[in-house]
This record gives C-alpha cells, sequence and structure tokens, in this order.
C-alpha cells in the first residue's frame, strides 16, 4: 500500500471539496477500497473519511417508499422491517452478497461503487484497461471463466460483481448524489456504465460527488425472487444472478420486472424482457421467448461460453418458480 493523506471530512461540503481531485477518494466501509489500495491497483494521494457525515438512516417517503442511507450498513439494510416486509428481493441479494462480517461493515453506498473482481484488474502485472488505459485487455483471450456476455467491447469484458444493485434496478429505486454542482437523483439503472471505449469509466458519479442515499419506490407487491447462482454454496460471485418481481392477473402477467448480474459491466436490465411477458399466460415457450430477447446479442469469450445457456436455464427456472408452471 503506498502513503496517502487521511482526513475526516466534518461535512458533505468537505468531503466534496477533499475528493474532488484526481487522485482522491471517499472512503467509508472500506471494504472493496481498502482491499484494492494493498494491491496497488488503487493508490489515492488523498482519503477522505465520511463515516461522520450521516446519511446512516433508513426512513419512510412521503410517497410511501423508503429511502435508504448511503451510510446505512447492508446489514442494518438487509434486516430492516421494512425492506424484509416490502423490498424481500433487496434483503435477499444483500444477505447473498458476503459474509455477516462484511455486510456489517459495507455501506449502501459503497456497495454500489464496489469495483470488478476481473483477475487482470486486480494483478498489476497483467495487462487492463480498466486499470491502465491503452494496455489491453487479457480476459479477452484469457482467463474469462466469470466474465461478461453481454454489453462487452473490445476494450473490456468485466463484469460488475454486486448483488444488491441488481435487486435495486429490479426495483426501479434511485440514486441521490450530491456534489459542487448541487444535488441529482439517477436511476440505479442508468448509475452503471457499459465499457465502451472508456472502461476506466464506470459510474455516472464525477469528481467530488457522493452518494448521499437510495430511494426505493412504493412497494410494489407480487412475488419476489434473487436466485443466485455460483460455483459454490459458501460466499461467491454470482456466474449468473436473477432479479425477478412478478404478479399474475387472471392467469397471465400483470407485471414483470428482471434484471440480471453476473453478465455484464453493469447490472442488467432490459424492459423488452417485460414487455414480452405482460399479458401472457406463463409457458415454456414464452419463457423461451424472454430468454432469446435477453440473449440475442450475448457474445462468449471461451472460457464463459457456458454462461449463454446458463443464464437461460436460470431465467426459465425463475420464472416457473415464480409462476407455478414447471413446463
Amino acid at each position: 500500500m503506498r502513503p496517502f493523506q487521511y482526513t475526516r471530512a466534518p461535512s458533505l461540503t468537505e468531503a466534496s471539496n477533499l475528493t474532488a481531485g484526481e487522485d482522491a477518494l471517499a472512503i467509508a466501509g472500506g471494504t472493496n477500497l481498502l482491499d484494492l489500495m494493498k494491491l496497488q491497483v488503487e493508490t489515492p494521494g488523498q482519503l477522505a473519511d465520511i463515516n461522520r457525515l450521516g446519511f446512516a438512516d433508513i426512513e419512510a417517503t412521503d410517497d410511501g417508499g423508503l429511502r435508504l442511507g448511503a451510510l446505512a450498513t447492508n446489514t442494518d439494510t438487509a434486516v430492516h422491517p421494512r425492506v424484509r416486509s416490502d423490498y424481500p428481493v433487496l434483503s435477499r441479494a444483500i444477505l447473498a452478497g458476503a459474509t455477516q462480517q462484511l455486510r456489517n461493515k459495507a455501506t449502501n453506498g459503497g456497495n454500489l461503487c464496489q469495483r470488478t473482481r476481473c483477475f487482470y484488474f486486480t494483478n498489476i502485472d497483467q495487462p487492463c484497461n480498466k486499470r491502465e488505459p491503452g494496455s489491453g485487455c487479457g480476459a479477452i483471450d484469457g482467463i474469462a471463466k466469470l466474465h461478461a456476455i453481454l454489453g462487452t467491447s473490445n476494450q473490456c469484458i468485466a463484469t460488475y460483481p454486486g448483488d444488491m444493485a441488481v435487486a435495486l434496478s429490479a426495483l426501479g429505486a434511485a440514486v441521490e448524489i450530491s456534489g459542487e454542482k448541487g444535488e441529482r437523483s439517477v436511476p440505479v439503472r442508468d448509475f452503471h456504465l457499459l465499457p465502451g471505449d472508456t472502461p476506466w469509466i464506470e459510474n455516472v458519479l464525477e469528481a467530488g460527488e457522493i452518494i448521499t442515499g437510495i430511494v426505493l419506490p412504493a412497494p410494489v407487491g407480487g412475488t419476489q425472487i434473487y436466485r443466485k447462482v455460483r460455483e459454490r454454496s459458501s460466499y461467491a460471485f454470482a456466474l449468473v444472478s436473477v432479479a425477478a418481481i412478478i404478479e399474475l392477473a387472471d392467469g397471465k402477467f400483470s407485471r414483470a420486472d428482471l434484471a440480471f448480474g453476473g453478465l455484464a459491466h453493469k447490472p442488467w436490465f432490459d424492459p423488452r424482457i417485460g414487455e414480452c411477458l405482460l399479458g401472457q399466460p406463463p409457458s415454456a415457450a414464452l419463457f423461451e421467448k424472454a430468454a432469446d430477447i435477453l440473449l440475442e446479442d450475448a457474445r462468449g469469450y471461451g472460457e464463459n461460453d457456458f454462461k449463454i445457456p446458463l443464464t437461460r436455464r436460470t431465467l426459465h427456472a425463475v420464472l416457473a418458480q415464480v409462476t407455478g408452471d414447471a413446463a
């Protein structure tokens, strides 16, 4: 780990000022950032500790939704009575994401900003356009078992590793952000970015901006499921995950919001999948049609070719479980 300046930010304004520099980062729980600093993947000259800013409350909004403070821990969020009763897909996703010890320390804002676990990104002796622009993407012709099959580019095929954001995408949540230019709200579905030609730009945060909260809409009801397929039953990153919020009326889909993890550089949400299902009775043929839409542009890179049929089977299984149609 390289030397750095550490400052406890006494206010949001000061935190914004401290993190406005090119080599400055905010730190809260540090469960991802400190690991990357030890590996010298991240080498900030300035760390701004934002733990004294507040933003740890979980409280109802005026429209019946729920605001999750950015500094609330993952544990506090997952076990909150309103989250468990009204947004169970979020609670299940968080609980599937990490051990109790990590959840006790990790924050909601930090969870959204966690970086990929790609072997080439975390190994400074390997080429990685995300870590060192222009050095190449070693994963494209290398170790790619956990890598993306959707939204890739010739610059990067890394995946976003988180679980919480997948559930938030299905729920239609929004991220509250504050910075020198004021406050803004960004849908979670738009917060993370695809790699394109700039894989090192992973989300919409600008220099000096701090996440202050996450807003959930009013409870949506329906059946909520989070299914995570991984190589072992203990905590591991998803090969593919599905957050699903499904409602049936008169034997037909009346709501179908699905988001996917482990497949792309960001949580993957394709509104065409829900549109395909709405108004239709559950059937194996319909599930296959939804999978065709999801995977129409999917591309494997050798080692991760298995993810394409695995994703198809996982989507089919989730829809069959929710609807009781095992066809």
